[in-house]
């Protein structure tokens, strides 16, 4: 990855120092009870338009951030922010058919920057000025909402564009302090970044810390009052090179937490970064691997991902109704579409799971809704989807699972999902299966995918129903004995319905993967957590790559930076 696109991906957190969740100075109260009162006077004065409104939620997002990016044993920013969000969300008609319908939908929701301290006048304006935005906005999209559906063919699933849902009071802010010590901070990120300097194949070594700490608000015209904190510290490493044939190469390792002190030690940080830098001379000096169907072990760190991307947004409420959604599990409720063995939940009222925190815990999701277990697929049985406050046919409600950005309106998305099994094995036991089922199909040798760093998938019906995962470190298992080979330049492909029914037996360890998901409702946390797992067959295609040689002249050398420091 381009160290452009790293830093672009990265400053959408920024930052403050020191960062204090119990700032007395912030009145909390006081933006609660503005949003209330506007809410109000903006629900009274809009009954009497035409069209007029159902449903109006105020929501505000009040947040403090750290940012520091070392790279190559430098620092190269440190910045801090304290900012606030606010966003009016409008539904004009009636749950049965409201402004955002079908691809209206993104006319539910407009947001802007909000004011800081304890002005209440400035931002009451501030709503006062969304409100009549978004009314507007909302007005025309319901009268175009109206319009196609009375010129369109019935609609597939005709389910109601909105839930009901009882009223949430929780008022719980973000408690202590969430501080860090800046320059300690960014001597350590200068240490940890320059470790791989004498290593002249590691082109980019990049060390970033983001703090982020605030409290959530919402407040609607059904009587929802909830204030819920926000809390996350993530740090991440990213190297790079690239081979002589123009492939880029990467490693990257992240950590994310509750409160720094929950981050591992600099001793086994530099340890990690050491192993990335070693991976990574190992993945250029390692030969392409070709095309290749056949049986395959995922570490529980890739199936948790693997489970992510091909398993979980096809579980989301969303991507079950509208035309242009593939719909793959739609149907299949009450069916097989795991082997007995496995049973899949998204819980995200989990904290943490074997030790390790979750990423993607929250208390209420961005509509005002309390979280919720839910077990999606029970014994390999489908039984649920993840659901926001959009209906489909048969999951009229909310679960909980109505997440977004502070800027998007939410949809059904993943928080932690957790894949278990009742057929376990030992990791040497699940070696051996593998081999054993490389030498029942007569293959030459299988696949190890020891990580994955991410992916995508489709689930549009104007495209394939397919996925494509990004592994990072991949081996040759050989059924004759011979060492594993490290390999580089494939991706996992295929279509869900066929690759889940090709797993076998599992591990007996579950592994978490904490990161970030972007899809139609922004950027959030996530997490899932699985135990590795054996398949009998799973396609790899061949990345694609430039064309770019290594660059002409060698980097720097460590001794002419001594020399040069003389």
């Amino acid at each position: 990855m381009k160290l452009r696109l790293l830093l672009a991906s990265f400053f959408v957190l920024l930052s403050v120092w020191p960062l204090n969740a119990a700032d007395p100075a912030r009145k909390s109260d006081l933006l609660l009870a503005t949003m209330q009162k506007e809410l109000d006077r903006a629900n009274q004065a809009l009954a009497q338009a035409d069209p007029k409104p159902y449903f109006v939620s105020y929501s505000a997002l009040d947040q403090q951030q750290v940012a520091m990016v070392a790279v190559h044993g430098a620092l190269i920013t440190s910045l801090s922010f304290h900012g606030r969000t606010g966003s009016v969300s409008m539904r004009i008609g009636s749950s049965a058919l409201d402004n955002t319908h079908g691809t209206h939908r993104s006319s539910g929701l407009s947001s802007e920057a909000l004011p800081l301290g304890n002005d209440g006048h400035a931002i009451a304006r501030t709503f006062w000025r969304l409100t009549d935005r978004e009314y507007h906005q909302a007005a025309e999209a319901y009268l175009n909402a109206k319009t196609s559906n009375a010129v369109r063919a019935r609609e597939e699933d005709d389910s109601p564009d909105f839930s009901s849902a009882s009223p949430s009071h929780h008022i719980e802010e973000a408690g202590g302090q969430l501080t860090a010590d800046q320059h300690s901070w960014e001597d350590r990120l200068r240490r940890l970044s320059g470790r791989l300097r004498s290593h002249p194949d590691v082109y980019t070594s990049v060390a970033m810390l983001s703090i982020d700490s605030g409290n959530e608000y919402f407040v609607s015209t059904e009587g929802s009052a909830v204030v819920s904190p926000r809390r996350m510290v993530r740090l991440l490493f990213e190297v790079a090179t690239r081979a002589e044939d123009g492939m880029d190469l990467f490693r990257a390792e992240s950590f994310q937490a509750h409160s720094l002190e929950s981050l591992p030690d600099e001793d086994y940080l530099a340890a990690i970064i050491d192993r990335m830098g070693a991976d990574l001379e190992k993945l250029r000096a390692a030969p392409l691997a070709e095309p290749f169907d056949g049986p395959a072990l995922l570490s529980g760190r890739a199936s948790a991902v693997f489970f992510h991307e091909v398993l979980g947004h096809r579980l989301e409420g969303q991507r079950q109704r509208g035309d242009e959604e593939g719909q793959t599990f739609t149907k299949k409720v009450n069916q097989q579409v795991l082997p007995k063995f496995l049973s899949v939940v998204d819980d995200p009222t989990l904290r943490e799971l074997g030790g390790a925190e979750l990423s993607g815990w929250y208390g209420f999701d961005e509509e005002g809704v309390p979280a919720s277990r839910v077990a999606v697929i029970q014994e390999g049985v489908l039984k649920d989807f993840l659901m926001s406050r959009l209906p489909i046919r048969n999951f009229d409600h909310s679960n909980g699972h109505g997440r977004s950005d502070d800027t998007h309106l939410p949809v059904g998305r993943q928080g932690n999902l957790i894949v278990t099994s009742t057929y376990t094995v030992s990791d040497a036991e699940l070696r051996q299966k593998l081999l054993e089922e490389i030498k029942r199909q007569g293959k030459t040798y299988g696949l190890y995918f020891e990580d994955i760093q991410g992916g995508f998938t489709l689930t549009a019906r104007a495209l394939p129903q397919s996925f494509q995962v990004l592994p990072v470190l991949v081996w040759k298992v050989y059924g004759d004995g011979r060492p594993d080979e490290l390999v580089r330049g494939v991706d996992i492909v295929g279509t869900p319905l066929a690759a889940l029914e090709h797993i076998l037996v599992s591990g007996d360890k579950p592994a978490v993967f904490n990161g970030v998901c972007g899809a139609e409702s922004g950027r959030i946390p996530v997490s899932a957590a699985a135990p590795a797992l054996l398949f009998s067959e799973i396609e790899v295609q061949r990345r694609t790559k430039s064309n770019n040689r290594p660059p002409i002249l060698p980097p720097p050398s460590a001794e002419a930076e001594k020399q040069g420091a003389k």
